[in-house]
Formats: structure tokens, C-alpha cells, sequence
């Protein structure tokens, strides 16, 4: 169950301790966040909006929890309706629903499997018919199943990492773009693994290297139409997908490896994607934000 979240905020001496985090892990991706401890810090209450998105409609998948469930929020605050689509993570979709409501916004939120290229139509249609438009495009969603060698990755396991985290991502930008208007925007999340590789995430890797590189040339397709096409490059963020990913003891020094010797937290990452919905960035595209704790790539 969900505990009674608020922000926080980072203390220097926790910062610079060499454990991040307690002993953790889970058996199922991509995660569960309720289940987390510590809980993501996915929101700042003390963050002053001023309606960058105002009456705007945003798909974000994966935007049940972690970096998905961060801009959501965001985005709301900053007068977006938001569309999340999630796998079967029932809790964390409806917390995440919950509070954006409790913002003053409307949420949808879709169950389904993006991996399946109906279910990106289905999508697309429910949040048409929801709120008869679509503005802001987010792919978020995302796997990763470590292993020690290529010998190691099944077929199962390299489509199953392809389908969902860069197949979902051409099946539902097909889906929406017909509805996309000028000054529209879509945004994908990448990783540093694109652009540093990850020696025990190779395929996960290829995956965000697939994803850096699909930015750059759907950018460069949709220039004419005026829809704007960039990616967000986390580093090590403190999400479910972690401890759904890593052993407890890797977990347990989770980002310490970085300049700032600490994970990020989601709500540390969301401005970045509020930053290319917004007109803010109205001549920016084709570009990749990177936001990964000091990390020069």
C-alpha cells in the first residue's frame, strides 16, 4: 500500500553516503512502485506553475510510476489532461490517476500491452474520444533484463526488450501522428546506455541506441509538418524498474558511481520533458536532454 507521500527534498549528508539505498529487489518487471523503499520522490508541491501546458492533452506511457508517473504530474501542474497507458500495474496507475485528479486535471488511464501494434490504435481512439485531441506525445515505456554475456540473451528475452521498448514506440507515433497538429510534440526516452553501453545490458542498450537515432530522423521527417521530435537521456533514476532489474546489493549503491554520487529521483528528470512540450522549446528538435548526475558523454 501506498504511504503518505511528500517531498523531501536531499540532505548533503545522504547525498554523499556510499549506500543509496537498503537492500532491495523484485521479481517482476517492470515494477512496482508502491512496494518501494525509499518511495521515488515523483513530485515537488512546492513547484509554482505558470500553465506551460495549458488545456494541452499528453499520451506518456509507462505513466504509471517512475519517470513516467513524474512527468504526469508535472504536466499537470502545469495544465495538461493526461493519458497514461501501463501494463497490468494496477495500484501504481491509480494512485498516479488519483493524485493528478486531486491537481484539478483529468487522467485517463489505459491497461494493455504496447507490444501489440492494436493496442496502440485502441489507445490512440480511447483518448481521442476522452478529449478530442492529442498534443504531447510521450514514449516512456521500457524493459531491461540484465546478464552477464550475449550467449546469455534468449530470442524470447531480445524481442521481448525490441517489442517493448523501441517497436511500442514506432507503433504508437504511427498510431497518433495523424492527429498531431502543428506545434505538436513528441518526446522519447532514451539512456545513457545509448551513448556509454552498458557491459550486462546489451540488448536493453541496442534498444536505446535505436531509440536515440529514431529521434533524430522522425525529427528530420516531421520538420515540414512543424511537429517537434526530441528524447530525454536519464541516468541512474531511482524508479521500479531498478530493483526489478538488479540484485539487492546492486541496488544498494544504485548511482553512486556518478559525478553527484547519487541517483536521481523522477521528479529531478520531469522538467526535462516539460521543458520539449512546452513552447519553450518551440526551435529545439532532434535533440537528445541529458540528465544523468554529471555523466559528460
Amino acid at each position: 500500500m501506498y504511504p503518505e507521500y511528500s517531498y523531501v527534498g536531499y540532505k548533503e549528508e545522504m547525498c554523499k553516503q556510499l549506500i543509496a539505498f537498503p537492500l532491495e529487489h523484485q521479481d517482476k518487471q517492470p515494477g512496482i512502485e508502491a512496494i518501494m523503499n525509499p518511495a521515488p520522490i515523483f513530485d515537488n508541491p512546492n513547484y509554482i506553475a505558470s500553465n506551460k501546458l495549458k488545456d494541452k492533452v499528453a499520451i506518456i506511457t509507462g505513466g504509471d510510476s517512475g519517470i513516467g508517473r513524474a512527468v504526469a504530474i508535472l504536466f499537470a501542474r502545469e495544465g495538461a489532461n493526461v493519458a497514461i497507458a501501463y501494463l497490468d500495474e494496477e495500484e501504481d496507475a491509480l494512485f498516479t490517476k488519483q493524485y493528478i485528479e486531486g491537481l484539478g486535471k483529468k487522467c485517463l488511464v489505459i491497461k494493455g500491452d504496447l507490444r501489440k501494434e492494436e493496442f496502440s490504435n485502441e489507445l490512440t481512439n480511447k483518448v481521442l474520444n476522452k478529449f478530442g485531441k492529442i498534443d504531447i506525445l510521450v514514449n516512456n515505456c521500457g524493459v531491461q533484463y540484465p546478464q552477464k554475456s550475449i550467449l546469455d540473451i534468449s530470442k524470447e528475452q531480445l524481442l521481448n526488450t525490441f517489442e517493448t521498448n523501441i517497436f511500442s514506440f514506432f507503433y504508437l507515433t504511427k498510431a497518433v501522428l495523424p492527429h498531431l497538429k502543428p506545434n505538436s510534440s513528441i518526446i522519447n526516452t532514451s539512456s545513457i546506455t545509448a551513448f556509454d553501453g552498458k557491459k550486462n545490458l546489451i540488448d536493453y542498450s541496442s534498444t536505446k541506441g535505436a531509440i536515440t537515432v529514431f529521434t533524430k530522423s522522425l525529427s528530420l521527417s516531421l520538420a515540414s509538418q512543424r511537429i517537434r521530435v526530441n528524447a530525454v537521456a536519464p541516468g541512474p533514476i531511482w524508479t521500479p524498474l531498478i530493483p526489478a532489474s538488479f540484485t539487492a546489493e546492486e541496488v544498494s549503491i544504485f548511482g553512486t558511481d556518478t559525478p553527484l554520487k547519487r541517483a536521481g529521483q523522477p521528479f529531478e528528470v520531469a522538467p526535462a520533458y516539460l521543458y520539449l512540450a512546452s513552447d519553450e522549446s518551440r526551435y529545439v528538435t532532434g535533440q537528445i536532454i541529458h540528465v544523468n548526475g554529471g555523466t559528460i558523454v
